[in-house]
């Protein structure tokens, strides 16, 4: 694996996990009972992005981490989903 491959493994983890974790314990105006005047209920009672960024960078890392581990190791590898290799070739009659 390239130090770009990594990276971007780590990039779409990561983003992948934040919209995960991003609803979890999520509080609207609406709950919360403090309707700021000009936002709809739904909005987000409290501005709690950077604490679920962080929560996000280190689950995303134990995740990226097992994933590297997975294909460093060759368990898993490209042959394994690319099923136009295990075809047989199809015969045209001729």
């Amino acid at each position: 694996m390239t130090i770009t491959a990594a990276l971007v493994l780590f990039a779409v983890t990561w983003f992948m996990t934040f919209f995960v974790v991003l609803p979890l314990r999520f509080k609207s105006q609406g709950d919360a009972g403090e309707v700021v005047p000009g936002t709809p209920p739904s909005a987000p009672s409290g501005f709690v992005v950077k604490r679920k960024a962080w929560i996000t960078t280190l689950a995303a890392t134990v995740i990226w981490a097992v994933l590297c581990g997975i294909i460093l190791s060759g368990v898993i590898s490209v042959r394994d989903f690319d099923w136009m290799h295990r075809m047989p070739p199809v015969s045209t009659g001729g």
